[in-house]
């Protein structure tokens, strides 16, 4: 009986393409706290991720030719713009510390998830290959 990846490793590659996803936005907020009039913009993930896993959530559906094909990043999830505590006068609603905090903390969630994928396939090799662990 073939074993597929998605059945290795279960939901977590969805989860891979969350963090990644936010990563990115979270990078960008970042990269633009300078810029005026620049709104800080984050994804909610368990939104995300319940899109991406949920049974009967609903997929993406173009009606019409004119309709914006997906992107096929995979990673869901509406980009929601973040509520300011205190905004800038030019406008920009970035607030670096929060948003390093965000990112380190999405950054070691990542890390988390890759683990536990990296371990999950280290142990279908071990149980294929017939080696033991120690």
């Amino acid at each position: 009986m073939p074993i597929g990846f998605e059945t290795a490793v279960g939901k977590q590659q969805e989860a891979l393409r969350v963090y990644q996803r936010r990563h990115q936005i979270l990078a960008s907020n970042l990269a633009n706290a300078d810029t005026p009039h620049f709104k800080a913009r984050d994804l909610d993930f368990r939104a995300a991720l319940q899109e991406q896993m949920g049974p009967g959530s609903p997929a993406m559906q173009t009606t019409n030719a004119r309709h914006i094909q997906s992107s096929g990043m995979g990673a869901g999830g509406e980009v929601q713009y973040r509520v300011p505590n205190q905004p800038s006068l030019d406008g920009n609603t970035v607030d670096p510390d929060l948003e390093m905090s965000n990112w380190a903390e999405n950054v070691m969630r990542y890390q988390a998830a890759l683990q536990f994928t990296s371990g999950r396939i280290s142990s279908l090799k071990n149980a294929i290959t017939g080696q033991t662990m120690r």
